[in-house]
């Protein structure tokens, strides 16, 4: 995979978090700190794209149970009929 090398950025990690870094590179064998960095932040754009399609879901969903309790409801009188 080859990156644009004009757009390089660089960051600066405390050593608490380096060292979380250092102990993922080891547990996943990963052969690059940015290789961590990187997964971290595809996990993280996964979770967040989870939460925006479990809140759109969340909505739908209650606008469907207004919707179909408005229609139980309108057709409820027939529930009865033809019946002896």
């Amino acid at each position: 995979m080859k990156y644009n090398t004009n757009k390089k950025s660089s960051i600066t990690l405390p050593p608490q978090e380096l060292e979380v870094v250092k102990k993922l590179m080891k547990s996943l064998k990963v052969k690059s700190k940015v290789e961590i960095i990187r997964k971290g932040l595809f996990m993280l754009k996964a979770q967040t794209d989870r939460k925006e399609l479990k809140k759109a879901f969340a909505e739908a969903a209650k606008i469907t149970r207004k919707e179909l309790k408005k229609e139980i409801e309108e057709l409820d009188h027939l529930s009865g009929e033809g019946l002896d």
